[in-house]
């Protein structure tokens, strides 16, 4: 079998549309995410029921899921309720699936924090939601960065899936370029490189956030 990669970089233009897609999915499922986990981690670590039992069942449904399975069930699902496309759906999935985890990534960061500074901020007269904003919330966050980096980057990866419903992403768009030229191998290795390199790019930009926090010393 013979592998033509040096035909490779005539064919990487081809791949800029989807590459481009491939972030904008990424992007907007972990916003998505990051809104839907602040959210969730306040209801599951409410002593309120009515916020604590759903937040505890989501949780448990979406980790309990595979990714691929809630993508096509809303996808599917919502398409034939509300005519939803397939790039929202996608979004939609992503953020759904991103949400669960880093509303745990939040919760293991707030729950490290002394509890003996919640106390003291309100033995001096803070009330609970002051304190948890000012003092425990910036703490938490700053220990959960590296979490949420490796979140994120599985997030890039996690976005392959897209290619299930016909978002054409990079997964997709090699596929489909390989059942023209035959160049399968190829067109993967490609794919592949932009990976790469959005994870390499991620990789650093999370550690220059981590040394500037200084999260290490929290």
């Amino acid at each position: 079998m013979y592998f033509d990669f040096a035909s490779l970089p005539e064919y990487v233009p081809y791949f800029l549309p989807a590459a481009w897609m491939t972030l904008e999915i990424t992007m907007l499922g972990i916003l998505l995410g990051l809104v839907l986990g602040l959210v969730t981690v306040f209801m599951r670590i409410s002593d309120k029921r009515i916020f604590n039992i759903p937040a505890h069942a989501y949780i448990y449904v979406i980790r309990g899921t595979p990714l691929l399975l809630q993508l096509l069930f809303i996808y599917f699902g919502m398409r034939s309720m509300i005519g939803l496309s397939a790039l929202p759906a996608a979004v939609l999935a992503l953020g759904i699936h991103n949400g669960a985890y880093i509303a745990e990534i939040f919760r293991g960061a707030i729950v490290s924090i002394s509890s003996g500074q919640m106390e003291a901020a309100r033995s001096i007269g803070m009330s609970y939601s002051r304190a948890m904003f000012r003092i425990i919330l910036p703490q938490a966050f700053k220990r959960a960065i590296p979490a949420l980096g490796n979140q994120f980057i599985i997030a890039l990866k996690d976005s392959s899936l897209a290619s299930t419903i016909t978002i054409n992403e990079l997964l997709l768009k090699s596929q489909q370029l390989a059942s023209s030229n035959f160049m399968m191998m190829e067109m993967l290795t490609i794919a592949g490189g932009f990976y790469l390199l959005y994870t390499g790019v991620f990789t650093f930009l999370f550690h220059g956030i981590e040394k500037r926090l200084d999260t290490g010393r929290v």
